[in-house]
């Protein structure tokens, strides 16, 4: 199922993904592994084994933070954007624009 993605590019794109999904909410792990599924139109398949290491180094450099919260029952932990992860994101979406503009040019080329 879906797009056969390097393993460079995945590693590439996890930080600005997990950061662009918090912009919109905080959400806990599994649900954000769905949403970059969904985003992705199901192309993307990260694992918690993936994710988590990612989420506990944003939040050691912290872009990000958690807190516990019960939902229906269920203690999740819950992760929240911080404003130098939503100026980190911004500079990664500059980064990434420039980078496809200039992909795009170049395969114009061809």
């Amino acid at each position: 199922m879906g797009t056969d993605y390097s393993r460079e590019l995945i590693a590439a794109s996890t930080i600005p993904l997990i950061l662009a999904v918090l912009r919109g909410e905080d959400s806990y792990g599994y649900a954000i592994i769905k949403r970059v599924r969904t985003l992705s139109r199901e192309t993307l398949e990260w694992t918690e084994g993936m994710l988590y290491p990612v989420l506990h180094r944003l939040e050691k450099q912290k872009l990000i933070e958690s807190y516990w919260a019960s939902e229906q029952g269920r203690r999740r932990r819950y992760y929240r954007l911080l404003p130098a992860g939503a100026a980190e994101l911004q500079r990664l979406k500059a980064q990434w624009t420039s980078m496809h503009s200039t992909l795009n040019r170049s395969w114009g080329e061809l």
